[in-house]
């Protein structure tokens, strides 16, 4: 079957397209920017080009902390392996230059006139067997040391102390590994995104963080920097420039009591980074905001830290976190479901700076809210009202319809009788 042909011509079509691809801009989507530091706290930082490696070698013990737990694992079986063998040969040598070695020697174990150092050490294998039951004091009891040698004797304190340095290395290395206080940090959370609203008259830069633990978090303080390149008047160009902002808190020593889920709050004003910046710039700006949060542990005492950020994707305008704190039978309990829910609020879509200069936006904008709510209002109750009179009317005509009608029967001698049904 043959296509139909278009009533349009071709040509006015193909003219009217480009015509519509003229006028609309192609929007490209910006170059996304890395992120400094991760929403997990890790920093995104990759060292390169270092000369100096013997520097870890001379903090060897914060060097094994730092490495994975493959290698540490890998590094703490070699060592201990290591010495077995070391000190394997060592006995193997002393036996060896003491004649225990010697075959014809093994029927005089038993006399008085020739004893060996190490009595049951005929070869290497029993060389490190031996030095396996020194090491560790397991003791079987099938070969032991006698006085007949000195060296013997040097060897066993020698073995004895290299074994204990060992044993506290590595087993102080694996317990810092795995009491490390990043491990702690990961029971603080905060939320995925932040927002800006209005608080006690002010634009406020506003974010939530809690504690899944019950174990508090002794003398947490919370910092924000504003991560963002920058270029000085003389031209130099610092691609990471660190900008500490205050942190709204009621108490001097800047120290909160992390006991529930706490919403921190940062003020828009003049020494902020963000006075200037609207909610059409938010979009356009290459920042970054770091959070820091630090404490002691209870339990252990550790000092430990938790890092996440927010770039300007992340940052909610106009909203506000819902409440997650409740009192149920005398007890607060805590919703963890909504820990990151926000509700949509008035806030003025202008800058701190032209909020400060004209305070009647605020006016203006609670005004707006205020009318569009109780528009709201009214629409629900009209929309409930048509819908009660709705119900109402058809419930009416169902009744109506239930009402069974008068019958008529006509005899046969052509009385009639009404009765009704």
């Amino acid at each position: 079957m043959l296509a139909r042909k278009s009533i349009i011509p071709e040509e006015y079509v193909l003219a009217r397209i480009a015509a519509e691809n003229l006028r609309k801009p192609r929007i490209r989507d910006r170059p996304r920017k890395a992120r400094f530091i991760a929403k997990n706290g890790a920093c995104n930082l990759a060292h390169k080009n270092i000369r100096e490696q013997g520097r870890f070698l001379q903090d060897i013990f914060t060097t094994l902390v730092d490495l994975k737990w493959r290698h540490t694992l890998v590094i703490f079986t070699m060592s201990f392996l290591c010495s077995w063998l070391l000190f394997a040969m060592m006995w193997w040598l002393v036996a060896f230059a003491h004649g225990d070695m010697d075959p014809s020697t093994e029927n005089m174990t038993n006399s008085t006139k020739w004893t060996p150092c190490v009595t049951c050490v005929r070869s290497f294998t029993s060389a490190f067997l031996f030095s396996i039951e020194v090491q560790v004091t397991i003791g079987f009891g099938g070969r032991m040391m006698t006085e007949e040698c000195p060296l013997a004797i040097t060897v066993l304190i020698l073995q004895n102390i290299v074994g204990l340095i060992i044993n506290a290395v590595m087993l102080g290395c694996i317990f810092m590994k795995t009491a490390q206080a990043h491990r702690r940090a990961e029971t603080l959370i905060f939320s995925r995104q932040a927002v800006i609203a209005v608080r006690n008259g002010k634009l406020c830069f506003m974010f939530r963080v809690g504690d899944l633990r019950k174990s508090m978090i002794i003398s947490a303080s919370v910092r924000i920097q504003v991560v963002r390149k920058t270029t000085t008047p003389e031209g130099e160009v610092i691609p990471i420039h660190q900008v500490d902002i205050p942190v709204d808190n009621p108490i001097e020593s800047n120290n909160i009591f992390l006991v529930a889920p706490l919403i921190i709050c940062h003020v828009i004003d003049k020494r902020s980074p963000l006075y200037d910046i609207s909610a059409a710039d938010l979009a356009l700006q290459d920042l970054e905001l770091i959070v820091i949060l630090e404490g002691v542990v209870e339990t252990t005492g550790i000092t430990t830290q938790a890092r996440t950020s927010y770039v300007a994707e992340e940052i909610l305008w106009g909203h506000r976190f819902v409440p997650i704190v409740t009192e149920e039978e005398g007890v607060y309990a805590v919703d963890y479901s909504k820990f990151g829910n926000t509700v949509k609020v008035a806030a003025p879509r202008c800058s701190a700076r032209e909020l400060d200069e004209k305070p009647s936006i605020l006016i203006q904008t609670l005004q707006k809210s205020e009318l569009s709510h109780q528009n709201s209002l009214r629409k629900r109750n009209s929309m409930r009202r048509n819908n009660s009179i709705r119900r109402s009317n058809s419930m009416r005509r169902t009744n109506s319809s239930l009402i069974v009608p008068k019958v008529q029967f006509i005899t046969p001698e052509g009385s009639q009788s009404a009765s009704e049904t």
